[in-house]
């Protein structure tokens, strides 16, 4: 029985992984084409987040099959109800990816306004997102404290962009449209570093039975 069980959980395990790394390609995606206003390329990420939606239905099931055949208690009950916590915040990243290609869509020209600071924005998220999912997995609670450390450091990175912009605008007061959107999408970039530090969060309760403050 406990065999059944390991495998299945190994099984979910590899689905999250999956799934995460679905997410991180539309986060590199997205803040690609926002840099290059490449069109197609948003327009690709936007179409994907029906996959990444279907993955966590699929990691959903098993959990549910977990659940109602294997019946688990304590640690192992906690492991399974955090994965289900856990893919409903890596579903919200996905769905930032996507707005973040909708802006794409929006914007007129070529932005140029922090665009570097969103470049770095992009990878300390998907850095937080893979390391949070690989404390989850590896029930690692030192990499899911060094996770929820980084989310300063988005934080820090949000407060530059939008330091970059108004700096832009003083300059070139005609690009304020653009501005807002290039705000909305380091705004969202915030948010998935805020998602990441749920997920270690989540991480560190499947393991200790308790929630960080």
């Amino acid at each position: 029985m406990r065999k059944r069980y390991d495998e299945q959980l190994d099984m979910l395990h590899g689905e999250i992984i999956r799934m995460g790394e679905m997410i991180q390609r539309a986060i590199l995606g997205a803040v690609s084409a926002l840099e290059t206003h490449d069109v197609c390329r948003a327009k690709e990420i936007i179409a994907s987040d029906e996959e990444i939606d279907q993955q966590e239905k699929l990691v959903e099931g098993l959990c549910m099959k977990l659940l109602l055949s294997q019946q688990p208690v304590a640690g192992d009950l906690r492991r399974v109800s955090s994965a289900l916590k856990v893919i409903t915040d890596m579903e919200r990243i996905g769905d930032h990816a996507t707005d973040i290609s909708e802006l794409t869509l929006m914007l007129s020209g070529e932005p140029g306004m922090g665009a570097l600071d969103l470049r770095q924005m992009a990878a300390k998220t998907c850095e937080m997102l893979l390391g949070s999912l690989e404390a989850f997995v590896h029930q690692d609670v030192q990499k899911a404290h060094e996770v929820i450390a980084k989310d300063d450091e988005v934080d820090a990175l949000f407060l530059r962009v939008k330091g970059d912009i108004i700096d832009a605008l003083r300059s070139e007061p005609g690009g304020g449209e653009e501005a807002v959107d290039l705000l909305m999408a380091a705004k969202y970039f915030e948010r998935i570093g805020d998602h990441a530090t749920n997920i270690a969060e989540w991480a560190i309760y499947a393991v200790l039975g308790e929630h960080e403050d």
